[in-house]
């Protein structure tokens, strides 16, 4: 674990000596910093959906072969079957979230247009 955190320490403290710098250069061009925002805001949420699509097809198509093998325990199955699906569409929910607060109320506008 120490080593992790000395190897995680060695690696970001060059990218924060050159944030000033890079801070610099796109203040130039707001209108990228802008454009690169909603290009990532689109990318987490298509990444964040494509993902719960699949999680959330695995863990009905798992629940459909255990209620079939023993239909007895089917209520069980379908109750822990919609609760994991209530937590995998919570976290597209947090992507959503994210992507808003990267759209309308962006924390690094300050730092990176002045």
């Amino acid at each position: 674990m120490r080593k992790l955190l000395v190897s995680a320490l060695v690696i970001l403290t060059p990218a924060a000596a050159f944030a000033a710098e890079a801070a610099a250069k796109v203040a130039e061009g707001s209108g990228t910093f802008f454009a690169v925002t909603v290009v990532t805001a689109g990318f987490g949420l298509a990444i964040s959906t494509l993902c719960a699509a699949l999680g959330q097809g695995m863990l009905a198509g798992k629940a459909m072969e255990g209620i079939a093998r023993q239909p007895e325990a089917a209520a069980r199955i379908q109750t822990a079957m919609l609760l994991g699906l209530a937590f995998i569409e919570s976290l597209v929910i947090y992507v959503l979230l994210i992507a808003f607060i990267l759209l309308f109320a962006n924390p690094f506008r300050a730092i990176f247009v002045g």
